[in-house]
């Protein structure tokens, strides 16, 4: 065969992503601030675009979208029972539109039930010493100072003797108060090193046997990857060790962090969903975005004073992307619906029950039932808050992993097992063990080993038997 240089044509697909279709799949992801802020950079460059103004009451000029383009989302979707899919008629939902009334921020507020709101402290220090009040004497007053030595993160660096002989007692009582603030919530704090937060905490969940007591005070070895080592130090064998392990990594290295100083941002939300007469009723909130509108006035005006080709262009580039924009608003609105409407119709229980009634819910089957890609609804729920009678909730908040059904039927949610677990406890008259806890789930239909009672209760925060039987205790001292 001879060498030399010859040419082939070969033909192949790609999928190439436009610039505004990487825009248009970013705007999906955006926040309402977020996408705020797009819209206000937008205003500022291109002259065509301009916010709809005058009373909401008037009837709203039409957005200007290019021939043969979907009209524009209603604000507003009504579907009942009987419903089985969306049949998304963008034209009947235009018409639609002024017969439908909207749902102004203040008229939420007003059917919002603010009792669900709960105090919530913004600091370590409070979040503490609001569990320590009412703890009488000097055990008390040492135990306060404890708390307002910790570092951020929980720690205690302050040298235990220091306190100590700034109360002028003995060692040993310092160390008692020390011991209480230990025992409170979120375990780990109080810690003086590492390894003793990882041991407080192992402590709190029932876990600290003498395997687990030589794997902590051995934390180099397993930083070190040295785990034949740790199998003999700790005598047990891998699948133990392997156990132990994911058992430390689940554990919280500074605990004091989850709490924060500054205040909570305000969350506006997106979407509305109310219980109607049809059944159930999902709106945009209005009041979350500005209108955009292409100015068609102003554009023919510089349409008319453009001669050369430089100002054409210009003009056409303008109205190209002002075109643009308020269409991929417009889509996302229409996503957000959508899949907004899926999930009350997935998850109706909740809506109508409480959390005790979630469902395992996945991004997939979502997808399939609105027929777009998971990645999309993945996006569409990120950043996105829904108000309902129930309180104000982000999208993602419905998506979770299930637990067997002790009857064999379909699952239940991880945040319906939570909410099971709370319960219990809560109306709990002698302190529960976690292998009670798990009798007393499977007798209401879930079947759950005692590891995953006791992640989901250290994932709400709550203690173990041990530290609330010594919290119970205290609070009877006091």
């Amino acid at each position: 065969m001879a060498l030399g240089p010859r040419l082939d044509i070969r033909q192949t697909q790609s999928l190439v992503m436009t610039q505004q279709l990487q825009q248009a799949i970013k705007l999906l992801a955006l926040s309402s601030v977020e996408v705020e802020q797009v819209i206000a950079e937008e205003l500022a460059k291109n002259p065509l675009l301009e916010v709809e103004r005058g009373d909401r009451d008037e009837e709203p000029a039409a957005p200007e979208v290019e021939p043969g383009d979907p009209d524009q989302v209603d604000s507003v979707e009504h579907f009942g029972e009987g419903d089985e899919a969306l049949d998304w008629d963008a034209e009947a939902a235009a018409r639609e539109t002024d017969s439908l009334p909207d749902l102004p921020m203040g008229e939420a507020a007003e059917a919002f039930d603010f009792d669900r709101l709960e105090y919530k402290p913004h600091s370590l220090s409070e979040h503490l010493l609001d569990q320590l009040a009412g703890t009488p004497g000097r055990l008390g007053q040492i135990a306060e100072t404890i708390v307002n030595e910790l570092r951020e993160t929980g720690y205690l660096e302050t040298p235990l003797r220091e306190i100590a002989s700034a109360f002028s007692v003995e060692i040993e009582e310092a160390e008692k108060a020390l011991e209480l603030v230990q025992s409170l919530d979120p375990p780990g704090v109080g810690a003086r090193s590492l390894a003793e937060c990882l041991a407080l905490q192992a402590k709190a969940a029932d876990r600290y046997d003498p395997a687990m007591a030589r794997l902590i005070d051995n934390l180099d070895y397993l930083a070190k990857g040295r785990m034949a080592d740790l199998k003999r130090i700790c005598r047990v064998d891998e699948e133990d060790l392997a156990d132990m392990v994911r058992e430390l990594r689940s554990y919280d290295p500074k605990p004091g962090c989850q709490f924060s100083e500054r205040p909570a941002e305000d969350v506006v939300p997106d979407v509305f969903v109310r219980e109607s007469g049809k059944g159930w009723s999902v709106e945009l909130n209005q009041a979350a975005l500005p209108r955009l509108l292409v100015n068609r006035e102003y554009h023919a005006d510089l349409k008319a004073g453009a001669s050369d080709k430089q100002s054409k262009a210009w003009l056409a580039d303008h109205l190209a992307s002002a075109n643009w924009l308020v269409k991929a608003l417009d889509q996302r609105a229409q996503t957000i619906v959508r899949t907004v409407i899926e999930i009350v119709k997935q998850q109706e229980g909740f809506f109508r029950e409480g959390v005790a009634a979630l469902k395992p819910l996945t991004l997939a089957k979502v997808a399939e039932a609105i027929e777009m890609h998971e990645s999309t609804v993945s996006r569409v729920t990120s950043n996105k808050y829904l108000l309902c009678e129930r309180g104000l909730y982000e999208l993602k908040y419905f998506f979770g992993s299930g637990v067997a059904s002790a009857d064999g039927e379909e699952g239940a949610a991880a945040e319906a097992v939570k909410a099971a677990i709370k319960q219990l406890i809560d109306n709990e008259e002698k302190i529960l063990s976690d292998d009670a806890l798990v009798k007393l789930l499977k007798e209401q239909g879930f079947d759950l080993a005692r590891r995953t009672v006791a992640k989901y209760r250290e994932a709400m925060g709550i203690g173990s038997s041990v530290q609330r039987r010594r919290q119970r205790k205290m609070e009877r001292g006091a």
